[in-house]
């Protein structure tokens, strides 16, 4: 089994993110077939995550979006993301996207990983606090608890399961010290 200091967290421009985006389109298909409320209903297939991300091309172009991908063996396994407020008055801020591991690959550390990435790639970009929300309940939810991020609030039936079945909604935030 790879551990997660085997793994490699890599922050992708666009050029490598059009590179990778069956990789992406993988871990993201795969995370929404196993049950995952990112946003997408069953049947999603691969092509549809591949338009996903290419979809997001254009923001990392302009600065409005950071991705991040994690490999282990020379296989994409996990992708996270921060996403920039366009408003002026919100620059010292942003949001945590899509924190996606493959089931293949879960249970050692990636997402966290993943997300110390995001921190670190967040305080570089000028930023100091930090947004995200998790299915209630779920594992994403107890690994945010234990990074140190505060639960604002639990949103009943927020989302929707790939399967269309409504599921609460945790909000955190975090401040970042520089």
């Amino acid at each position: 089994m790879t551990e997660a200091g085997d793994v490699e967290i890599r922050r992708l421009d666009a050029a490598a993110a059009r590179t990778h985006l069956d990789g992406l389109a993988a871990v993201l298909a795969d995370c929404v077939a196993g049950g995952a409320s990112v946003g997408y209903l069953a049947p999603f297939s691969h092509e549809e995550a591949r338009r996903v991300y290419e979809g997001y091309l254009v923001d990392i172009e302009r600065g409005l979006r950071v991705l991040l991908a994690a490999f282990s063996g020379g296989a994409l396994v996990g992708t996270a993301q921060l996403v920039f407020p366009p408003h002026p008055n919100q620059p010292h801020r942003a949001e945590v996207a899509r924190v996606l591991v493959r089931r293949s690959a879960r249970r050692r550390g990636i997402a966290s990983r993943l997300m110390e990435e995001l921190e670190s790639e967040a305080r570089e970009e000028g930023r100091t606090l930090l947004v995200l929300d998790a299915v209630t309940g779920g594992d994403a939810e107890r690994l945010y608890e234990r990074l140190g991020w505060v639960k604002v609030g639990v949103i009943p039936s927020y989302a929707l399961y790939p399967d269309g079945s409504p599921c609460d909604t945790t909000y955190f935030w975090k401040a970042l010290r520089r």
